[in-house]
């Protein structure tokens, strides 16, 4: 048929070429309402379909899935632009994060609230994104200890102050070294006062919003200068991650025990008991550390990037499978 031949052509020229109605009817010495009437019924035969990939609409599908698997309240997805061919994760994922994580914060923390926050890139970021609300929530505690023995910082004293800042609140911090060297010292440190209440206080916050680290040797954690070559290796050779400096395995066990005894902070059975509890992380390195984490049931919310979550689904298909 004449008419199928035409709309063809002009859905060509139009759809593939790229060429407006007034060139495709130039091309084919027809008036520019007939190119409009060719192009519709293209359409109406099936000529032509028009597909329209939504990223926002499939990554709300993602967090349905998470949310459903992991029984999450709230799951957010941020979308950052595909990182080149081998180049690994965007180096937009910890921006966008942060300003999720941010956002979903304000709507969430309420008047009167015990806050909890550790330290990290990724709260540095989330806690630079902060806009002074009207909330004011009783307290920011600090949920592990944030001094550093190396040129590195843990940024803890500028996320702790944004928080309050941003929340009016005053701060409980921890002025401590997240790892001790011998667990009396420890132990004697933690018998202070005034310790003794900050660590008190970080087991009863009403909501605590968290980052998972990565157990590999670049880690923040790792380069402190609290852990030695040694305890590296040990950790790097058995954990997949870590929450406020608790490492993990892929079993959700601890690490390495004889660390985790020397670490000043909330314990994961501790911050697993909190009622409300924000994980904000991303990147498919720690596709592994935060797929086990949810699987601990450490999160009660979500803040992610579309592509380490569909990693953490995947990750999450595998256990099931083995666990079979």
């Amino acid at each position: 048929m004449q008419r199928d031949r035409d709309a063809i052509d002009a859905a060509k020229l139009y759809y593939r070429e790229g060429l407006s109605q007034a060139e495709v009817a130039a091309q084919m010495g027809i008036s520019r309402p007939t190119v409009a009437k060719l192009l519709q019924h293209a359409r109406e035969r099936g000529f032509v379909v028009i597909e329209i990939h939504d990223p926002q609409e499939a990554g709300a599908q993602v967090g349905d899935r998470l949310r459903a698997l992991f029984s999450l309240d709230d799951v957010r997805v941020v979308h950052p632009p595909q990182a080149p061919s081998g180049a690994g994760d965007h180096p937009s994922i910890v921006d966008d994060l942060g300003i999720a994580g941010a956002r979903f914060l304000e709507e969430v923390v309420e008047d009167g609230m015990s806050v909890g926050v550790s330290w990290g890139k990724t709260m540095l970021h989330v806690a630079r994104n902060l806009r002074h609300t009207h909330t004011r929530a009783r307290q920011i505690v600090q949920l592990k200890g944030g001094s550093s023995r190396s040129n590195l910082s843990t940024n803890n004293f500028e996320t702790m102050n944004l928080f309050c800042a941003a929340f009016n609140a005053p701060a409980l911090a921890l002025p401590l070294p997240v790892i001790f060297d011998q667990v009396e010292t420890k132990h004697i440190v933690e018998q202070d006062s005034h310790i003794a209440d900050v660590l008190n206080q970080g087991r009863e916050t009403d909501l605590v919003a968290f980052t998972v680290g990565s157990a590999r040797r670049e880690s923040l954690v790792m380069n402190l200068g609290y852990l030695s070559d040694a305890m590296v290796e040990q950790l790097v050779g058995v954990a997949v991650g870590d929450v406020c400096s608790r490492f993990y395995t892929h079993d959700g066990n601890i690490a390495a025990p004889d660390i985790d005894a020397l670490t000043v902070g909330i314990s994961l059975e501790d911050l697993r008991a909190r009622p409300r509890r924000v994980l904000i992380a991303g990147g498919t390195y720690k596709a592994e550390a935060i797929e086990t984490a949810l699987w601990m049931g450490l999160a009660t919310d979500l803040v992610i990037d579309e592509h380490t979550a569909r990693r953490v689904l995947a990750l999450h298909e595998r256990r099931k499978h083995l666990q079979k």
